[in-house]
């Protein structure tokens, strides 16, 4: 039986669908690329935003269409907002056959072919699967090993780039009153050392030169093990592993990001000194009522200690605008924070209720139209900040992993610019790319050479080889 799996959202989501196809592949399923060849299309949605469930429910839409060809026959909704939403999701939806939960994972090929067959799924009712572990972190050890969601599960890889996420952790403790996500991934629980370890050394023999370590919160690392330094004392290890020229820590909360960790990131080598610092804002009014903690003075205090262990670390945010009760003072804090804080990158995103949440039940909600403007006022200062910083770096040699190659198309808007890859401060997908001048890269390798020019976020660059004396 052929199975396609589309995969929508983040880096985690990845993980989840190369999970499943390591699930299929050892139960007889033949993994394709294209859904019109497979007997059935598992689209592993994200429920995170809007936007992001517009996008999984269009995928499933597109998938079903298929149907009427002859194959697929089934299409499956799995991931995120199949977990968020079960019976809702699967009566608002009728095109898709199924809608799986994570309790459904390690049990994915029964529940397949099952489908397939004309069996009936009867979807979850969704609840709070914060309430299958202990309150406390360290008394989750032992019924971790009962959660589905960590059923142990080898992977296969669904790509051959030169990059792979691997997973830290999953879920989150924290209660931030605009995110729906503890919710329905459950509470915090870390990944053993020696797990990620030995998966670092599988995806490294599959060609992955670039680890991308990838949770809810990487700052929590270690907790429910006893050891918050964990992440400190496995980087090394992790940079060590044979095959491996990069590893990249995502998604650090400032208010968790200790002293120790800063100097483990900023100055191992092998690890990119790459901050994904998730402010969010900078008003400590607003911070607050987020259920978060900060405000420019701290937040720039830990820059500046980035900053000094490697001044020229890369850091990125995310902030959102528009949150109940944002007045324009504090509008114009994060703004000066962030004409103060010289990051490379900044997503923006405007404030909209989801489900479940705290926030959704403010009364103080600033209407449509002003969310919108604030997010034009904000992006625009941010595309300006993130331009100025990447002129910054003209004339900075930087190590780019080559992740395309273009020996073959024109590419008109950088000459002759015919390798596409990323410098140790962009992550993956959403902080620009590096072009490489000239030719003879291969795909996986790391080139070292000198930035020479920017469009936006994306820098030009030449080999050092290539530099006259």
């Amino acid at each position: 039986m052929a199975v396609a799996l589309q995969t929508l959202g983040c880096a985690r989501n990845e993980v989840d669908s190369e999970e499943l196809a390591g699930r299929l592949a050892a139960d007889g399923f033949v993994l394709v690329d294209d859904p019109a060849e497979a007997d059935t299309v598992v689209v592993n949605t994200c429920g995170f935003v809007e936007a992001a469930k517009k996008d999984s429910v269009d995928a499933l839409l597109e998938a079903a269409d298929l149907k009427e060809t002859g194959r697929p026959q089934s299409v499956v909704a799995v991931g995120c907002m199949a977990e968020r939403y079960g019976k809702d999701l699967a009566e608002s939806l009728p095109e898709a056959d199924a809608v799986l939960g994570f309790d459904d994972y390690p049990d994915i090929a029964a529940r397949l072919r099952s489908i397939v067959a004309g069996e009936a799924h009867h979807p979850h009712t969704p609840s709070d699967r914060r309430r299958l572990l202990p309150i406390s972190p360290v008394d989750r050890a032992e019924a971790r090993e009962e959660t589905p969601d960590w059923v142990p599960a080898a992977r296969r890889r669904l790509h051959d780039g030169p990059m792979s996420p691997l997973k830290l952790a999953s879920g989150c403790d924290r209660r931030c009153t605009f995110c729906a996500i503890p919710a329905f991934r459950g509470s915090f629980v870390s990944r053993r050392p020696s797990d990620v370890l030995a998966e670092a050394q599988w995806l490294a023999a599959q060609g992955a030169r670039e680890l991308f370590l990838v949770s809810e919160n990487s700052t929590s690392y270690g907790k429910d093990l006893g050891d918050l330094r964990l992440l400190e004392t496995m980087l090394p290890e992790l940079a060590a592993v044979e095959g491996v020229d990069r590893v990249r820590v995502s998604y650090l909360q400032p208010a968790e990001t200790r002293p120790g960790l800063v100097e483990a990131i900023a100055a191992t080598p092998g690890v990119a000194p790459y901050f994904d610092l998730s402010f969010q804002h900078a008003s400590n009014a607003v911070l607050r009522r987020m259920r978060r903690f900060g405000d420019p003075e701290s937040f720039l205090g830990l820059l500046e200690q980035v900053r000094r262990h490697n001044p020229l670390a890369g850091v990125r945010s995310n902030v959102i605008v528009g949150f109940p009760g944002e007045t324009e003072e504090d509008l114009q804090t994060l703004c000066d924070f962030l004409v103060a804080a010289r990051l490379d990158v900044t997503g923006v995103f405007g404030y909209s209720d989801e489900d479940g949440t705290e926030a959704a039940g403010f009364t103080d909600k600033l209407d449509d139209a002003e969310v919108l403007a604030r997010v034009r006022h904000v992006t625009d200062l941010v595309e300006e900040l993130t331009a100025q910083r990447a002129e910054e770096r003209i004339g900075e040699h930087v190590e780019v992993l080559v992740e395309q190659l273009h020996e073959d198309a024109e590419e008109p808007d950088h000459g002759d610019h015919l390798a596409v890859g990323r410098a140790a401060h962009q992550g993956p997908e959403v902080d620009g790319v590096t072009y490489l001048a000239g030719g003879g890269y291969r795909r996986g390798e790391l080139v070292r050479a000198v930035v020479t020019g920017t469009d936006g976020a994306d820098l030009l660059a030449r080999p050092v080889r290539e530099e006259t004396p």
